[in-house]
């Protein structure tokens, strides 16, 4: 296939653009992705029966690949980064058409290990291609806007499931077949269309851990402990305590996917006008709030409306994470992007694999228990944010950092 530079790639249709390839990868990867996550709490509540502590045990299942997304380092010797991207979303797109056919535990553990690594591996890629496709100056607000397409392409998704499964009968081989086909053939369609694109630096393709990354490592830590409770927990409590539907859990994600639509162009702004540091500040500090009013569900009883409203804020306060992308962009070397973002998904699942399963059991002795840890997390997350420097760069890290942010830091 034919290859061709950054700056050669400017010469072909707006369709065939490196650009254009990542928006069309990110609209494809969320309706596979949401579609499963819409249906998933129902499905496993209604026909293979499960608890707090299955639900957990699933979610720890599904992380593995995360923590193992190391090994895209590996992979990426034996073929291009796009092209594992690529393959990636089409083994997620695939498994979620399949996952309605094994409807036991055992069946469902394992399409959802295979969705999990064309999940994770796709995303680990996606993002190192961002960072190596997208200059820094345009970056934060690039990624908004990327944003505000996977939350589009998740709307559709979810409008389709509200306006069609009572309308309809649909049952959940139907919708999870439909939406993992559209992903799949979207990938196919990627890996065709689309000459390879070669990244102005060459990619590291060995195990990198730098010691003046270690802010970064730690911001994606907490993030990992943090989003696990959330993912995991959040729309769990809208099945189990609420008694939401199918149709009434997906409308609640349409409220939150339109709410992102508008706010994600804004992140991406207010990260290049404010900057990494006080996007994470507020970011840390509304969601250390909103997970305590989550405990206040279950300490003074508040109802429906309290706890979609802080679902909804929930998701919001999330789309600044895009901020960590562009910090790293900035402090980090060029030919870092592809190992870093491999070392990065790691690090962000170590806490993924153990505490689903953990909390699960918390879960069952004390819901509001499981919130007011994840409001801890966010108050850490919060004290590192603030070792962010306001100008990050090369030898400027973090607030201890010695070097001015003009001088490059020395190759560790």
């Amino acid at each position: 296939m034919r290859k061709l530079t950054l700056s050669e790639a400017r010469a072909l249709p707006f369709w065939r653009r490196p650009v254009t390839l990542l928006f069309v990868m990110s609209a494809a990867m969320p309706i596979a992705f949401a579609t499963w996550s819409a249906l998933l709490n129902n499905f496993v509540i209604e026909v293979a029966r499960f608890d707090g502590s299955d639900i957990g045990f699933l979610h720890t299942v599904r992380e593995i690949p995360g923590f193992l997304a190391i090994a895209v380092i590996a992979l990426i010797r034996l073929m291009r980064e796009q092209v594992l991207g690529v393959i990636s979303l089409l083994l997620l797109g695939v498994a979620t058409a399949v996952t309605a056919w094994f409807p036991t535990m055992g069946g469902i553990l394992t399409i959802t290990m295979l969705s999990s690594i064309g999940f994770h591996y796709y995303e680990t890629v996606n993002q190192s291609l961002q960072l190596q496709w997208i200059d820094k100056v345009r970056a934060p607000r690039v990624l908004g806007w990327m944003l505000a397409t996977g939350s589009a392409s998740t709307l559709v998704a979810y409008g389709l499931i509200v306006g069609t499964w009572r309308a309809f009968d649909l049952d959940y081989n139907t919708v999870y077949m439909t939406a993992g086909l559209i992903t799949a053939i979207v990938a196919v369609f990627c890996l065709l269309a689309y000459p390879q694109f070669d990244s102005p630096t060459v990619q590291v393709k060995k195990f990198v851990l730098r010691q003046r990354y270690w802010l970064y490592y730690a911001l994606q830590f907490m993030a990992g402990a943090r989003r696990q409770i959330f993912v995991v927990f959040a729309s769990f409590m809208m099945v189990e305590r609420f008694g939401f539907e199918v149709h009434e859990i997906t409308s609640l994600f349409l409220i939150t996917l339109v709410t992102n639509m508008a706010a994600a162009p804004l992140f991406g702004w207010a990260v290049s006008r404010f900057g990494e540091r006080r996007a994470l500040i507020f970011e840390y500090a509304g969601l250390a709030i909103i997970f305590l009013a989550y405990g206040g569900i279950y300490w003074f009883g508040w109802g429906v409306l309290v706890a979609a409203t802080l679902y909804v804020m929930d998701h919001i306060f999330f789309g600044l994470a895009l901020a960590l992308k562009t910090y790293i962009q900035k402090i980090g070397d060029p030919a870092d992007m592809a190992p870093t973002a491999a070392v990065a998904f790691t690090i962000n699942h170590i806490a993924a694999v153990f505490l689903p399963v953990s909390l699960g059991y918390l879960w069952l002795a004390s819901p509001s228990a499981v919130f007011l840890l994840a409001a801890f997390l966010a108050v850490a997350s919060l004290g590192l944010s603030l070792l962010i420097p306001r100008h990050p760069a090369p030898g400027n890290e973090t607030i201890f950092a010695r070097y001015h942010p003009a001088t490059s830091a020395p190759a560790e």
